[in-house]
């Protein structure tokens, strides 16, 4: 039985991404690093854009991936939970992931509390957002006729659409957007719409692939996990204290 009290937040896997290391090396490294936890855990978050791209057919799923799902099946069949948060990259699921491997799904943010402290966990993508363009992306991404239609396409073609769209984007070119001040940046805009009698004590975002801990003048703290591209990073909750770490 695990041992209670650790839980354990990571994000942007972007498993299958040919950026950084080989996609089947970095399968391999989440597989270690999820083995290596499992001992001490009591519940694992998964914060979106685990898969960089997932579309799921009625009767098709992509392909690859069998390290880590197989892993994912073996430690929610133990009785650890795992969460798993849509982001924008893999918010194309169905029912596979939770009755194939176990997983609790979450298509928004989330509150929570542990040990008496409130969390608010999400992934990020369109929160705070300014952007009149991206809004419009999103909107046509979460659209309910045109991923109905979208999925009438034949997965040969339909996955290899979505990959190539992946394969296009900035974060495949290996560009990334530094940290854009506190003023500028969307998730931290958005975790200041809170109300101070709702007291979050910590924001967890996923998203913007940066390492990094603001705290705000109320004492919250908001981390940003980073990714497993570059960094291979994750956020460690031991009942008392939040800790961002780098795998070493």
């Amino acid at each position: 039985m695990a041992q209670p009290g650790k839980i354990f937040f990571a994000s942007d896997f972007h498993l299958g991404l040919k950026t950084g290391l080989h996609p089947l090396e970095r399968e391999k490294k989440v597989v270690a690093w999820l083995n290596s936890i499992t001992p001490f855990a009591e519940e694992i978050y998964l914060i979106g854009d685990i898969f960089d791209f997932w579309w799921e057919y009625k009767l098709v799923v992509p392909r690859g991936f069998t390290r880590f799902l197989g892993t994912i099946a073996s430690i929610t069949d133990s009785g650890i939970p795992v969460h798993f948060f849509t982001g924008n990259h893999d918010m194309w699921i169905k029912d596979y992931l939770s009755t194939e491997c176990g997983m609790i799904i979450h298509t928004g943010p989330l509150s929570t509390t542990f040990n008496g402290k409130k969390f608010h966990l999400a992934h990020g993508e369109g929160l705070g957002l300014t952007n009149p363009w991206y809004k419009i992306l999103l909107s046509v991404f979460r659209n309910k006729p045109a991923r109905i239609f979208y999925s009438a396409i034949h997965p040969s073609i339909g996955v290899g659409i979505g990959h190539g769209w992946s394969l296009s984007s900035r974060l495949a070119k290996g560009i990334s957007r530094d940290f854009q001040g506190e003023d500028k940046e969307d998730l931290i805009r958005y975790a200041k719409t809170f109300p101070d009698d709702e007291k979050i004590d910590y924001f967890i975002f996923g998203h913007r692939h940066l390492v990094k801990t603001i705290k705000l003048k109320s004492g919250t703290e908001i981390i940003f996990l980073g990714d497993w591209i570059k960094n291979a990073s994750y956020a460690e909750w031991d009942g008392n204290t939040l800790s961002l770490k780098l795998l070493s």
